[in-house]
């Protein structure tokens, strides 16, 4: 799938979870309150990001071009450690390491781990949904800093120190970007390092007609439809 269709789906994923789900199952709020429509505009924007986090393994991907020389350097060194492209990133281990990395680097190393994750979120996020200049330069990677710090600086004002859903955000994200995969042809080695890939080839080939013109804005409509009736009274 195109990085545009994984963020969508990301974005609908949190989305879906946040108004739908029973908000105890995911533990998306504390106490009996529910997540706050500001946390709720944030935590689909974070998935969003998160959605392409195991394109982390591709130089040439979305996620490569966010944030300028820092993510394509990234990208190098763990598509070498990870074996290449659909690899170890693109296993339901490693939803599970990112989650529980979250998880950990909240509680054990506080709000500027928060606040990075938040802005390296944004920042993919941005590039992703096309809402910065297409190419790898400065004038295409600056708007996704500078947008992004913008909102990571917002964010410092009206967030909980340790938000309850940000772990959860991220590994959903990781987790339906595989789901995505998977409908393609190649598919993906879910169950990594054991090398079998799973494929439901629904989408044959990435960026078809049942993807861009279908899939993405269906997905695009009913996430819009989804924060309008949570956040509108």
């Amino acid at each position: 799938m195109l990085g545009h269709s994984h963020a969508t789906s990301g974005a609908l994923a949190f989305a879906t979870a946040a108004t739908v789900v029973p908000a105890g199952v995911i533990e998306l709020v504390q106490g009996p309150a529910r997540i706050s429509a500001m946390e709720l505009v944030l935590g689909t924007l974070i998935t969003a990001g998160a959605a392409l986090l195991p394109d982390i393994d591709h130089p040439k991907a979305t996620i490569a071009q966010a944030l300028g020389p820092v993510t394509y350097s990234l990208s190098k060194v763990v598509s070498t450690i990870s074996g290449g492209h659909r690899q170890a990133t693109h296993s339901l281990l490693f939803v599970l390491a990112a989650g529980w990395a979250t998880w950990a680097g909240q509680h054990f190393l506080g709000r500027y781990f928060t606040l990075g994750v938040i802005f390296f979120m944004l920042a993919l996020g941005v590039r992703a949904l096309h809402l910065s200049p297409s190419g790898d330069s400065l004038r295409a990677y600056g708007p996704c800093i500078l947008v992004a710090a913008g909102g990571t600086v917002l964010m410092d004002r009206w967030l909980p120190d340790t938000p309850r859903w940000l772990p959860f955000a991220i590994g959903v994200g990781c987790l339906v970007h595989l789901i995505g995969d998977c409908l393609t042809d190649r598919g993906c080695p879910l169950l990594w390092p054991w090398k079998p890939r799973l494929a439901l080839p629904v989408i044959s080939r990435t960026g078809n007609t049942v993807e861009t013109w279908l899939l993405t804005p269906a997905m695009g409509v009913v996430t819009v439809g989804l924060l309008y009736l949570y956040v509108v009274p």
